[in-house]
């Protein structure tokens, strides 16, 4: 048996109910009708007759009248009135229906004789004695029959409303029996239906089962259904795509499932958010890490609506750099991670990012992890203060240790030997350094705290320019380097602090000085470039590494191979203080031809063009 005919056969029960109602709908109609034309037929007959006979009997006292009066009446009236009556009176006789209403037609069949007879002596009489026979016979008579078909009458009429109270009442039992049977058979009708209904649904709930134990993983799961309709069919489909899909599971694509399956559970093991973008911003995969502590949810119009706007500003940010094909995104250290709030307080992440390729090599995505560095900036917070700390005790004696070895060289405590002299000149030069690396640890615990002071002002660049390259220039003749100073026409001015940005200068400076080869060139320049003015230090240096560039701002960064020099900290204050005046700070650099730093500060607002 097909579905359709299941069904159909389903919806019987109820065409059965409507087929049951109007059956006992048409016979109850018919019931009554019957029953109503039974009381208008007969008995309406029966009463139509006897006021017929009681108007000729009336017409036929008024010609006996007359007679009796002397005067004439019509032979032919009188004669249509017998015949009116008679014509009646046989009606009657054949349409006797009610008890003893056969008695009274018989009376009135006698009565209609003796009226007719004392008609008969009315007529025969001499004139004068017409009125005493109509009054002593055909009056009487008349009276009687006029009684009778007034019996006639009423045993009718009251059989019509016994009738009529009867087919009410049995029309309120067929009532009562209608909605009996009505609620009977619809509850018979639904419950029939319901059942082949459920036996019919049943093959679908195995089917439904198995498909959820093979989404759940239950390969082995099967729709044991019988027959040979469009269920059976599916079913016995559904076994096959089974059969099919644990092929699949034991065959190198299934293997390969299983490998991507063991990824993304490594993932998800990872204690890091990770999450996967694609190109256009979508949400590819996130691990378990990324759903719990960034509140990502996979599901939604924007699965990224649940992030806080620091941490999305900068997943938006990191995202922007990878596939605009700048490559991956590594960060220059702790100062770029971004506070988040979880349930076990505070937390900072480190966000890192690399593409992700598509076959022909172009960026279809980007795979950032999020990296909880709570513990290490702690850590590094620790080891600034420390830094800070020891930079502060030094400074003291330091300052005691110059002053004694200035003492010495000026001969203030007594001529020095010509070795004696060498000696304290190599000291006062490694006290002088070491006063630069105090120097540069002290600007650095005051960046880390987040304290720079800038002494704002309109700084002219040309004598900026001048003041830093005479501060190297001995150390630039000495190394037999040539160093040039181009100033900006006209001289612009710029909005900073004097004394900083001459620090970024000199270190710039010294270390171009300090990586140079003799006989090579060192350049100063500045530009005025909109509204900022741009700073460039560039030399014939060996240059430096590409691998290298990335970290040459991170504090305490020194190329490897490279000549020694002070504890990595120069390039990281420059570029700080640039910052903080609200610039930007770069390098262009190609091993063996040299290195190109630049940064900009913004112009004074009254010289800056519209």
């Amino acid at each position: 048996m097909t579905l359709r005919s299941k069904l159909l056969l389903a919806q019987a029960p109820l065409a059965a109910v409507l087929l049951i109602l109007g059956l006992v709908s048409a016979r109850s109609i018919a019931f009554l009708g019957a029953n109503a034309q039974l009381v208008l037929k007969d008995n309406y007959r029966s009463v139509l007759a006897a006021d017929r006979m009681q108007g000729a009997a009336e017409r036929l006292d008024e010609a006996a009248l007359l007679q009796g009066l002397g005067r004439s009446a019509a032979t032919r009236p009188v004669a249509e009135l017998r015949d009116r009556f008679e014509a009646e009176l046989r009606v009657q006789e054949g349409n006797v229906t009610e008890p003893g209403e056969a008695e009274l037609t018989r009376e009135l069949r006698q009565r209609w004789t003796a009226y007719q007879a004392a008609l008969e002596r009315l007529r025969a009489a001499p004139a004068a004695a017409r009125v005493n026979v109509y009054v002593e016979a055909a009056q009487p008579a008349l009276l009687a029959l006029r009684q009778t078909v007034g019996e006639i009458r009423e045993v009718n009429q009251e059989a019509m409303v016994r009738k009529s109270e009867w087919a009410q009442r049995q029309a309120e039992r067929t009532n009562q029996l209608v909605i009996g049977l009505t609620l009977g058979v619809l509850l018979l009708g639904v419950f029939a239906a319901a059942s082949l209904t459920a036996r019919l649904l049943r093959p679908l709930s195995v089917l439904s089962q198995s498909a959820r134990r093979i989404g759940e993983g239950d390969l082995e799961a099967r729709a044991r259904v019988e027959g040979k309709d469009e269920i059976a069919q599916l079913a016995r489909e559904f076994n096959t795509m089974a059969d099919k899909l644990g092929q699949y599971r034991r065959s190198s694509l299934g293997e390969l499932l299983q490998a991507q399956q063991a990824s993304q559970a490594a993932i998800d093991s990872l204690p890091d958010p990770v999450v996967v973008l694609a190109a256009g911003g979508g949400l590819l995969n996130v691990n378990t890490a990324g759903e719990d502590l960034l509140r990502i949810s996979s599901g939604g119009a924007d699965p990224l609506a649940g992030l806080e706007p620091a941490v999305r500003e900068v997943v938006d940010r990191v995202h922007a750099h990878v596939v605009s094909g700048k490559g991956a995104y590594v960060p220059r250290g702790f100062e770029e991670s971004v506070r988040t709030e979880s349930k076990d307080g505070p937390r900072y992440l480190l966000p890192r990012a690399t593409p992700l390729y598509s076959e022909q090599g172009a960026v279809v995505g980007a795979t950032l992890v999020l990296q909880d560095v709570t513990r290490l900036m702690r850590f590094d917070e620790l080891k600034n203060d420390l830094v800070a700390t020891v930079a502060h005790e030094f400074r003291t004696p330091l300052t005691s240790l110059r002053m004694a070895i200035h003492l010495l060289a000026e001969d203030v405590v007594g001529p020095l030997t010509e070795k004696q002299a060498d000696l304290v000149l190599a000291a006062r030069q490694d006290c002088e350094r070491l006063q630069t690396i105090v120097d540069d640890l002290l600007d650095l615990s005051r960046i880390q705290a987040g304290r720079i002071e800038l002494k704002r002002s309109a700084v002219s660049v040309g004598p900026l320019l001048a003041e830093a390259a005479a501060g190297v220039r001995a150390a630039a003749e000495a190394g037999r380097l040539a160093l040039v100073a181009e100033s900006p026409e006209p001289d612009p001015s710029v909005d900073g602090d004097p004394e900083r940005l001459q620090l970024v200068l000199s270190n710039l400076l010294a270390n171009a000085v300090r990586h140079t080869p003799p006989e090579g060139r060192i350049g100063v320049s500045a530009e005025r470039r909109g509204g900022v003015v741009r700073f460039e230090v560039s030399d014939t240096g060996e240059g430096i590494p590409r691998e290298y560039q990335e970290r040459i701002f991170e504090k305490f960064f020194q190329v490897p191979g490279g000549r020694p020099g002070g504890v990595g900290l120069g390039l990281y204050i420059s570029r700080e203080i640039v910052l903080a005046h609200g610039g930007e700070m770069g390098l262009e650099s190609e091993p063996g031809k040299g290195s190109r730093f630049w940064f900009t500060v913004p112009l004074v607002k009254a010289s800056a063009p519209a």
